[in-house]
């Protein structure tokens, strides 16, 4: 979204945001015209809708025990308590931004809506956030079915099922998820007056990514401290994983969903949808009759109906290659007794990788091959770099975070000498690497796509590199139900591991008789519990490939709206004057650098301080009420509810706090200097991505360490098992509540900070100062909020 707001203000002309202009998409397109194109891709995507939604009565319907049926549709009913309670707290926030709209584009902007445009702005906002929610319910409830039956599932004495299932899962929330946000994008595009479509298309993205900033940040916020609390009893009472006496596992199980399903699905909905909304803004005001001459909206036309084809064939292609590889590794591993469960979900990804590139050359030379000078060709290229990002970063975190890892194995065998203290110090090591390896590949790759579009795309369109960053984006995408599929693995395989412990299945006298009757085959426990365990190792694997991915296309978009801004400011005050200012010798520029860090590293600690605060409430109320006499078999319901209200109460107000500090702060430093607020935007960007893979990373070695010693080595209970929990709750909020927040966070920063400049170029500097003065002040209020006012009270205090 950043970047397609950037991009709405880059024309000569300095243009608003209401000024975009859909041109009416005829030309001939494989006989046809573009429209007509376009219709059957709205088909495609109703087919993509369909096919989610088979999956989904596919699960539904699969053999489950009535036992681990009512752990599911509790942890189902508190999602959806959880997930209401989310909606209205994102409704007062809505109400917010809405009237920073209005103001905005009714009376601030250089360029002025009627209230006719106005509404529609708001409207599609609702429709966005709408969306972001909708795919998120839909993720929870398809989870929660899928978490019982892969439970149910490992009993059969064959561990591909336990694998088949979650991945099903994952594909009917990848399919639904991109399918939607296409058939919204295409319904807007196809059905909106050209006139119209710009301020739709702006009002759909606000509403995508406040969506996805409610629910990731404060999703990240609540199942970390779901998580630690639970994990913390497994050292202070000794007790196993996932005991069903300790209220803290159902309040675990929910922020699985609400961490790991509901804000990286809301996420993911965003992300696409912006990345879409930033190529179609480029293309109608790059190419233009200055850069393309008369024929421009002929090159308009082809390269709109080329990138929208482009979109639809992503689900095509992730659909065919899920097919195909359901086929190879049922054949593989349906009848082994143990397998590699990361084999079949990386042969998918690679699978899908190599279709998307071999699709994206087929599709341009067909589509847009006639355009001069084999632009076809160089746009595939560009494409390619990114849909190889996708494919070469998950490698890369699988070698810092894989139970397989060398560097996993490290923090393991640290942990055995020097207990958690070096199990702490590896797996930060392990988050280092990381981030040295996998900035240098983003560097590399939008590299080669720079030096791309170097060859004849300025022919065609003003500031070609800003187009070939965007294409990188969207070939990071380029995967995309497959991308969401294999990061939705991971909440499943996590679920189902407690609802098998929650269920007390093993304790049901008669149980395997009643399975054989029931079900026909008789249940194996032992080899069951060891398969759901590997697997989420698998799963926390791929949850962790996932984050990169969509950090990445957050910076890439701040790249492209940095570069949107300064063609802003050519435009006002000269490229000279311009060129000037963004000096290193600058002294404004040099201190929005600085600047920017500051604050990547204060929400850190904000996202950290919730959880840690949170925490602690959560781990006193279950040591005061877990009842560990001999006759108890269960945590009251009661006592469980209490843990989820107060996961939820802390996880709103952090939210609350580092939502409206980052909101203010933009708009400060945005109206202090519009030099200093780009130097920011690079520094915020730049931090943004380092720090968000090492903490990412980070956790996810702790993570798997935890999962190694207690699958391959078999050693729960032990001193270095504590010492890897230890490690494990350190990186909880490392990995799923700072780093992966970071990307709206990126995204709010730019999006507000844009609105803002361009308001404060328009203002008299003073007038502009004194607002910055008191946004930055209003900002110090709830960055001081965000650590003092959630400290976890003194003993004195107390």
């Amino acid at each position: 979204m950043t970047a397609a707001l950037a991009l709405l203000c880059t024309s000569p002309a300095l243009a608003g945001e209401a000024d975009l202009k859909i041109p009416a998409l005829q030309g001939s397109f494989l006989g046809m015209t573009g429209h007509n194109l376009l219709l059957i891709g709205l088909f495609i995507c109703l087919l993509g809708i369909g096919f989610g939604l088979v999956q989904y009565a596919q699960i539904r319907d699969l053999p489950v025990h009535k036992s681990m049926l009512e752990i599911s549709e509790l942890i189902y009913e508190t999602c959806k308590t959880y997930l209401v309670t989310q909606i209205k707290f994102i409704s007062v926030l809505w109400a917010f931004i809405a009237v920073i709209m209005i103001a905005y584009f009714k009376y601030l902007s250089h360029t002025p809506m009627g209230w006719g445009q106005v509404i529609v702005v708001l409207l599609f906002s609702i429709v966005g956030i709408l969306g972001s929610v909708a795919v998120a319910w839909f993720g929870i409830r398809i989870n929660t079915f899928a978490n019982s039956r892969t439970a149910f599932a490992s009993l059969g004495g064959k561990p591909y099922p336990t694998m088949e299932i979650p991945l099903k899962a994952g594909m009917s929330i990848g399919m639904l998820l991109i399918s939607v946000e296409l058939l919204l994008m295409l319904g807007i595009l196809l059905f909106i007056p050209g006139d119209a479509a710009g301020p739709c298309f702006i009002g759909f993205a606000i509403g995508e990514s406040l969506g996805a900033a409610a629910l990731r940040i404060a999703g990240g916020i609540f199942t970390k401290i779901a998580d630690i609390g639970s994990d913390l009893m497994k050292i202070v009472f000794k007790i196993k994983e996932d005991d069903a006496r300790n209220p803290g596992v159902i309040a675990d199980c929910v922020g699985d969903n609400a961490g790991d399903s509901v804000g990286p699905t809301a996420d993911g909905f965003e992300t696409y949808g912006v990345t879409g909304v930033a190529l179609i803004t480029f293309i109608l005001l790059a190419v233009n009759p200055l850069t393309a001459g008369p024929k421009y909206q002929d090159i308009q036309v082809a390269l709109l109906v080329w990138i929208f084809v482009m979109r639809v064939g992503m689900v095509v292609t992730s659909a065919a290659s899920y097919w195909i590889n359901g086929i190879w590794s049922k054949a593989k591993f349906g009848s082994l007794g143990k397998f590699d469960f990361e084999t079949p979900l990386t042969t998918l990804v690679w699978l899908t990788s190599i279709l998307s590139i071999v699709i994206t050359y087929v599709l341009s030379y067909l589509l847009i091959g006639n355009l001069p000078g084999h632009l076809w060709c160089k746009l595939s290229t560009i494409i390619t770099c990114g849909t190889l990002a996708g494919a070469l970063i998950p490698e890369l975190v699988k070698s810092f975070t894989s139970t397989n890892s060398g560097h996993v194995r490290e923090v393991v065998t640290a942990s055995k000498e020097g207990g958690a203290s070096l199990n702490i110090i590896s797996g930060l090591v392990a988050g280092y690497f990381s981030a040295y390896w996998m900035g240098l590949t983003i560097v590399a790759l939008m590299g080669a796509a720079y030096y791309v579009s170097t060859f004849g795309l300025g022919d065609f369109m003003a500031a070609p590199a800003i187009f070939s960053f965007g294409l990188v984006a969207f070939g990071f995408l380029g995967m995309g139900p497959v991308t969401i599929a294999v990061d939705s693995y991971g909440p499943v395989t996590d679920n189902a591991q407690s609802v098998y412990e929650l269920s007390t299945i093993e304790a049901i006298p008669g149980i395997e008789a009643e399975i054989q009757k029931d079900f026909g085959f008789k249940p194996d426990f032992e080899n069951g519990k060891m398969y759901l365990e590997e697997n989420d190792g698998a799963g926390n694997t791929f949850k962790a490939t996932a984050k990169p991915v969509l950090i990445g296309t957050a910076v890439v978009g701040a790249t492209t709206l940095i570069f949107s801004i300064i063609q802003l400011l050519n435009g006002k005050f000269g490229v000279p004057k311009v060129v000037e200012g963004l000096s290193i010798i600058n002294p404004l520029f040099l201190l929005g650098i600085i600047t920017g860090g500051a604050i990547i590293f204060w929400f850190s600690g904000a996202a950290c301080q919730a959880v840690a605060t949170g925490a602690y409430r959560a781990v006193e109320f279950i040591k005061q009420n877990i009842n560990l006499d001999s006759g108890a078999t269960k945590a009251s319901v009661e006592d469980s509810k209490k843990v989820v209200e107060i996961c939820t109460q802390y996880a709103q107000k952090g939210m609350f706090n580092i939502f409206l500090a980052v909101f203010f702060s933009t708009l400060a430093f945005a109206c202090l200097n519009h030099f200093f607020f780009i130097g920011y935007l690079i520094s915020i960007a730049v931090f943004g991505l380092y720090q968000a893979i090492f903490m990412a990373n980070a956790g996810g070695a702790w993570d798997n360490a935890k999962k190694l010693v207690e699958t391959e080595l078999k050693a729960k209970g032990t001193a270095l098992h504590d010492a890897c929990v230890v490690g494990d709750t350190v990186g909880d909020p490392f990995k799923d509540t700072s780093s992966v927040a970071l990307n709206p966070v990126i995204k709010f920063t730019t999006l507000f900070g844009l609105l803002a400049v361009e308001l404060a170029i328009e203002l008299n500097p003073a007038v502009a100062h004194a607002w910055s003065l008191v946004f930055f002040l209003i900002s110090t209020v709830f960055v001081w909020r965000s650590f003092y006012g959630m400290r976890i009270p003194t003993l004195e205090e107390k």
